[in-house]
């Protein structure tokens, strides 16, 4: 799998649309300014998470974005997809014709990548977009910038997870 610039600034714009939308619309404006994201991507990119049904457009003044279901619905996965993202790190081993082999080695490659695919899979089905959201709000250990960010946002760190990371012994 590898992972492009699609399908991460897809990812952080769902997050900050989570973050930001406190029950109203999200204009991709506000998203692009924030993440320092071109708007003409984020328009292509949402253009897809719409079709995706991970977002809905509401028109009108105050209009924007919103999540089009719950964000514990919402799986990284379907984020992922939506944009077209390729999860399958044995695609290409896997569904070429020309690559067929019966060595032990192509047979044992094969077989290892398709199990990793599956792990993945279900690690981005298993995660929704709640599951981040949660991990950012203090369940998790986050960085100074990244928690400086979100005391600016209105979310309240716990001070233990804060000092926690000045603690920790690096050698």
């Amino acid at each position: 799998m590898r992972l492009t610039s699609k399908g991460r600034y897809a990812v952080r714009a769902i997050l900050d649309l989570t973050f930001n939308s406190n029950g109203r619309p999200v204009r991709l404006q506000e998203i692009s300014e924030r993440q320092k994201i071109s708007l003409h991507y984020l328009e292509q990119l949402f253009r897809r998470l719409r079709k995706g049904t991970v977002v809905k457009s509401v028109r009108g003044p105050g209009g924007g974005y919103v999540l089009s279901r719950s964000m514990d619905e919402i799986s990284i996965k379907d984020v992922l997809v939506s944009v077209g993202e390729n999860i399958n790190p044995a695609r290409d081993l896997v569904g070429s014709t020309d690559i067929k082999s019966d060595t032990v080695e192509f047979i044992l490659t094969k077989t290892y990548f398709e199990n990793l695919g599956l792990i993945m899979q279900e690690y981005l089905t298993t995660t929704s977009v709640g599951d981040l959201i949660r991990k950012a709000r203090g369940t998790q250990e986050l960085p100074k910038s990244a928690t400086s960010l979100l005391d600016n946002a209105g979310f309240q760190i716990p001070a233990a997870q804060v000092n926690a990371g000045k603690s920790r012994d690096l050698s």
